[in-house]
């Protein structure tokens, strides 16, 4: 009889130790916060958690904001992930200096923070950073604008149509960077709109969505009708004002250039809404993301940067069908093959 029950406690333990094994694996949960779920960027890079989340097993829980700039519903996020005890959040804050209290909480409570594609201010508030080198995005596409006008650059009249009045780092980032590579003083390169460049017409923010770029459009043509150079924060803001200007019969008149690389986007070049756009990869930042939390999780050990710079970095190409001389680029028919969206 003692044989018995030992025999069964033993096989009792045994299952015991048979289901332990998975029971620890579904322990490691992660949480994505993006600041919207509707822009095709964020639906990719949510794409790229899910799936890698599910390949190593981590559970995964994602949140997002109402629309750009909705940083109260990342701040609630990041509350929930805490209290279920989540490893880590990768988040795309949408104001990277108001969110950075949350972030510490959740840091100070033992979570992993990694920060993808817009690096809080300051950076070093997040355990890492994940991102497109978004300087380097604005620089390409302003070389190109610059490279593509040739003379008639110096007397360009050139918008700006941005993110959000808070200035995100991601926005800062493409455009202090546009205006390097055209060649206009940044003045405080950590700021918007301290610049006294003559051809500057104006700044305006879009939300990143189309209304939003097609609204700040028309603002800037009612300021100076003979703009025609545009920058813009992602190609949903490039594609409104696109719109406006086409409303007014200005299409042909205006280069637009952008940031992003999804298929909308580069079918969008293919067609000449967009002059050129700088392609950056949200899948591959998530599911590397996914991976250092659960590499976190199993070791303790926090992801590094890239060596010589301060982040991770997950590439940039620039995308065009016209290539200008001493710029590297790629076509849409490659850049079709990489988008996402």
């Amino acid at each position: 009889m003692k044989k018995s029950v030992l025999s069964a406690a033993l096989g009792a333990l045994a299952l015991g130790v048979a289901f332990s094994a998975p029971a620890m694996a579904a322990d490691v949960s992660a949480c994505l916060i993006t600041k919207t779920d509707t822009n095709p960027f964020f639906v990719k890079m949510k794409e790229g958690a899910t799936a890698k989340a599910k390949e190593l097993g981590v559970t995964l829980k994602s949140y997002a904001g109402k629309i750009d700039g909705d940083s109260e519903s990342q701040v609630a996020a990041i509350e929930s992930c805490i209290a279920d005890g989540a490893k880590g959040i990768l988040i795309t804050a949408s104001d990277t200096k108001g969110i950075v209290p949350s972030v510490k909480k959740a840091r100070d409570a033992g979570l992993l923070v990694i920060a993808l594609d817009t690096p809080l201010d300051p950076a070093d508030a997040a355990d890492a950073t994940f991102a497109t080198d978004n300087l380097l995005a604005g620089k390409l596409i302003g070389q190109w604008a610059k490279e593509t006008l040739g003379d008639k650059a110096k007397d360009a009249k050139v918008g700006f149509l941005d993110l959000t009045p808070s200035q995100p780092t991601v926005d800062v980032l493409r455009d202090q960077g546009f205006m390097m590579g055209f060649g206009i003083d940044t003045k405080d390169p950590n700021k918007i709109g301290d610049e006294d460049d003559a051809r500057i017409v104006g700044h305006d923010v879009t939300n990143g969505n189309e209304e939003g770029g097609r609204k700040a459009m028309e603002n800037l043509l009612q300021k100076d009708p003979s703009i025609n150079v545009i920058h813009t924060i992602n190609e949903p803001a490039a594609v409104g004002a696109y719109q406006a200007l086409k409303a007014v019969g200005m299409e042909k008149n205006v280069l637009i250039v952008s940031v992003d690389g999804g298929c909308p986007g580069v079918k969008s070049v293919k067609e000449g809404v967009i002059g050129a756009t700088s392609q950056q990869y949200p899948l591959l930042m998530a599911s590397l993301g996914i991976e250092a939390i659960k590499k976190f999780a199993d070791s303790g050990e926090k992801p590094k940067p890239t060596e010589g710079k301060s982040f991770f970095d997950t590439g940039v190409s620039l995308v065009t069908d016209k290539p200008v001389s001493g710029l590297e680029s790629i076509d849409t028919k490659i850049g079709t093959d990489k988008c996402w969206g």
